[in-house]
């Protein structure tokens, strides 16, 4: 039985609570945003829980501050405000010290993707992806479930360097199982083995690459399904020897294509292979949503709901047989 739906950042400030009783140089620091979970942990924790306020600037500004002191930081906000208003803040404290100096601040961005579907599109985050993998020293973790969420506490605590955790903003139903083993460092996950096509996805888009694989599947068309959840870094040598099972790849992300983010990873491994694999990428056009509705409705008229997904790689077959 798969795990219940549960949204990702209750997992992991639940699992952080829990590391923050037993290990006291954990701080925890918020740009004036909450959760039901945050309240125990502010409750508990007063002396290392922080509000800074609106203000992601200062945000990273604090947090580096005490990372630099041999802390272990978790620095919350939305997704779309921590990666850009204070991008030049990433850069020049986190990325570039990293290179310099032991730092281990994690970035928690909520609302990845359309998470924020109603509320438009400066609410919307669809270049986190490509943004964040661009900077040097910087791991970009963007899991599919809570379940994963909760499991990368403990890399987040052992790897002693800056991260972005992209976590989408609503429940998600669990993939994984809690008591199962995942190889983070690989970076990814084989979810379901296919035939000549396979679908690469990342994020809340695995849920939907899963759902079309099973469509397809009831009309006995054979489609993979490979879950990346580590952006940066990741095991390129391990995930060709995936890849190269198949002829033919489609990447499916909620974020911009053909500007550097999964679709750009895996044509890098396949570059970088020499090899011949078909590959299609799907996620966003250059062009922001301005349209209203729902997050379904949103993914519908982009082509990316699980109806046009299966119907895209039902075309591919039809050419191939």
């Amino acid at each position: 039985m798969m795990p219940e739906k549960k949204t990702m950042r209750d997992a992991f400030i639940e699992e952080v609570c829990k590391r923050m009783h037993s290990d006291e140089r954990i701080f925890f620091v918020s740009a004036d945003f909450g959760a039901p979970t945050l309240d125990a942990l502010r409750s508990s924790f007063k002396e290392r829980f922080i509000n800074v306020g609106i203000a992601e600037q200062n945000l990273i500004n604090v947090a580096t501050g005490l990372g630099l002191e041999g802390f272990t930081v978790y620095a919350y906000a939305i997704a779309p405000f921590i990666t850009m208003r204070a991008y030049e803040q990433i850069r020049t404290n986190l990325s570039l010290y990293a290179q310099l100096k032991e730092i281990n601040v994690n970035l928690i961005g909520v609302g990845a993707g359309l998470s924020y579907d109603v509320s438009g599109p400066t609410h919307h985050c669809l270049e986190d992806i490509i943004l964040m993998r661009t900077l040097p020293n910087l791991t970009v973790f963007s899991p599919s479930d809570w379940v994963l969420a909760q499991k990368f506490v403990d890399y987040s605590i052992a790897e002693r360097r800056p991260k972005y955790l992209r976590f989408d903003g609503k429940p998600v139903s669990g993939i994984y199982e809690v008591g199962s083993r995942v190889d983070l460092k690989t970076g990814f996950a084989e979810l379901r083995a296919g035939e000549k096509l396979c679908i690469v996805s990342t994020g809340y888009m695995t849920h939907t690459a899963l759902q079309a694989a099973q469509r397809l599947a009831d009309e006995h068309i054979n489609a993979g399904v490979i879950d990346i959840f580590m952006l940066k870094p990741i095991d390129d040598d391990t995930l060709f020897k995936s890849l190269a099972k198949y002829s033919h790849i489609i990447t499916l992300e909620e974020g911009f294509i053909e500007k550097g983010g999964l679709d750009s990873l895996v044509a890098h491994v396949l570059e970088k292979n020499r090899a011949t694999i078909s590959l299609k990428r799907l996620g966003f056009q250059d062009r922001y949503v301005f349209d209203m509705g729902n997050r379904q409705q949103l993914h519908k008229l982009n082509r990316l709901d699980e109806e046009n997904v299966a119907g895209i790689i039902r075309e591919i077959c039809e050419k191939l047989s």
